[in-house]
């Protein structure tokens, strides 16, 4: 089947849940033997169209602009996809999935999906015109494709009281890392780090993240003298946020210990996760956090507040802090600090956990087979390609 993924910035992903997911679910349905298109920004860089065996990275046009930004692509790229007969559009977001009536009016053999990543108009980042249509989108999402997925019990259960919606439940995913590398001690140096000696946060910085309330917490424990030596890195960069990352380097000003590395990726986002003593994920807002999956793949015990979304997967194998209370954030983490031995171990258990769990190669398998359960798919559930 030709399949056309679009709503995601693009490929290669440098950052951001939805196109981590994408990348890593177009290239295990490209090697099943499927034709894969992922739509890229033209100012999210140059990939090679080739990408990857059976996925085709195709840059259509966009406005850079923060409110027309997602919706134009998301336009240009399913006229794109009409046009190149995709046998299905799947639309990653609320905000893209305004669009999927289009190929449900002018194109109606395509079959549409669309997976519901986030309740995006809580983000605080929007304007009430955008969060409007954020909750638009959301409706849309449901109403229109042929099959929405969810990527937490959360919102399943959120798309079925607000718009009686049956949905497919397919979380995020990982996969197992890669062993420790000799070249970990020079990324670290460059940072100024030690191994196990710095808690680690890596996530966009938009407020609803949270970064504020972890350095609040921090410095609260640092004027204490509770930070045992450990210092706070944090790895992320903009997105359209740069007011707020100004606030988060005053907040920080003059404090050697607060260590910001801007966007990491590849050899030196593991190396941070893997040399990390603590994971801290202090969001107010998710769909289902991949940065937790990925810390708890690295055995790293995750801190995280206890919004429902991060719940499904830390309450067993994480620390849990009530949500936007600093206060509470700051004994949970002074005591993670005082407890070496508990953090290893319960780092191991939330490693066997995740990749028990939510490796991409079942995720993979789970979004094929609906592919191929759709009215009229090309191709049924019983020839469809395996994926290992």
């Amino acid at each position: 089947m030709r399949i056309a993924m679009v709503g995601q910035k693009g490929l290669p992903a440098q950052y951001g849940g939805i196109e981590r997911h994408v990348e890593q679910l177009s290239r295990r349905l490209g090697l099943a033997g499927h034709e894969v298109l992922v739509y890229t920004r033209t100012w999210f860089g140059t990939p090679s169209e080739n990408y990857a065996k059976g996925v085709r990275a195709v840059i259509t046009p966009t406005i850079y602009r923060k409110h027309l930004d997602a919706i134009v692509h998301t336009l240009t790229s399913t006229v794109h996809a009409i046009r190149s007969k995709a046998d299905i559009i799947h639309y990653h977001g609320v905000g893209p999935s305004l669009l999927a009536w289009i190929p449900r009016i002018f194109a109606p053999q395509i079959k549409v999906v669309a997976t519901f990543h986030c309740i995006d108009r809580k983000h605080q980042k929007w304007s009430l015109f955008a969060r409007f249509m954020l909750g638009l989108g959301e409706r849309c999402a449901c109403l229109f494709p042929h099959q929405t997925i969810v990527v937490s019990k959360t919102l399943q259960s959120y798309c079925d009281n607000r718009f009686n919606c049956l949905t497919e439940y397919i979380p995020n995913g990982i996969e197992e890392p890669a062993a420790a590398s000799h070249e970990d001690e020079s990324i670290l140096t460059k940072f100024g780090l030690e191994p196990g000696n710095y808690i680690l946060m890596v996530s966009r910085l938009v407020r609803h993240k949270g970064a504020h309330h972890l350095i609040d917490a921090y410095q609260e424990l640092e004027r204490n003298g509770r930070i045992n030596g450990k210092k706070c890195v944090i790895v992320g960069g903009s997105a359209f946020t740069t007011d707020y990352i100004d606030e988060l380097l005053r907040k920080a000003e003059g404090d050697p210990n607060i260590i910001f590395t801007g966007y990491q990726s590849g050899c030196e986002l593991k190396a941070l996760f893997a040399n990390a003593y603590l994971v801290v994920h202090p969001s107010e807002s998710e769909g289902l956090p991949i940065a937790v999956l990925e810390a708890m793949s690295y055995g790293q015990t995750v801190l995280a507040s206890d919004i429902p979304e991060n719940m499904e997967v830390t309450r067993t194998y994480g620390i849990n802090f009530h949500n936007r209370d600093v206060r509470d954030l700051q004994e949970k983490l002074e005591f993670l600090l005082a407890s070496p031995n508990f953090v290893a171990d319960l780092g191991e258990r939330a490693k066997e956990f995740v990749l028990l769990e939510y490796h991409w190669d079942d995720i993979a398998r789970s979004v094929d087979t609906l592919y191929c359960s759709l009215p009229n798919s090309k191709i049924s559930a019983a020839e469809a390609p395996s994926i290992r």
